[in-house]
């Protein structure tokens, strides 16, 4: 299934597959920024200029935040007062820290990395962490990072 958005930014239309795309990130502003699929162009579409587009977005985000979509696996991050929407299935690489329990990764399409702490972010955290092992069969933690 696909998910097929026109949205108009800086004077042109851009027709998106939306469950391409790697992540959606709401500022503490409001703005929600996205990076087109396999290019690096963010597009920034504020409630103010572009209601319509802004709502779009916000559909599409309430209905993989509730129901997914068969090829998809989102998660909600708090992350540097902003609230990211990112489709695990989009990431290439994680790094584990076992001294700290850390766990970066970093957004495809754009030059964003994600750092999420077991303390500060528990309910993504365990998320991440069961997409990693429902995945790639490794578990993450402590001395069974190399199994």
């Amino acid at each position: 299934m696909s998910y097929w958005v026109k949205i108009f930014y800086e004077r042109n239309e851009y027709v998106i597959n939306f469950e391409r795309v790697t992540a959606f990130c709401r500022e503490q502003n409001g703005r929600i920024t996205f990076w087109l699929p396999d290019c690096a162009i963010p597009i920034v579409i504020n409630l103010k200029s572009n209601p319509e587009d802004y709502q779009k977005i916000l559909n599409f985000v309430e209905q993989v935040k509730e129901l997914g979509f068969e090829k998809s696996y989102w998660v909600k991050i708090l992350y540097e007062r902003n609230e990211y929407i990112i489709n695990l299935n989009c990431i290439s690489s994680f790094r584990y820290e076992p001294n700290n329990g850390r766990i970066t990764f970093w957004l495809p399409n754009s030059t964003v990395s994600i750092i999420i702490h077991p303390l500060n972010n528990p309910e993504s955290y365990t998320k991440i962490l069961e997409y990693i092992q429902q995945t790639t069969g490794y578990i993450l933690a402590g001395t069974n990072s190399r199994n």
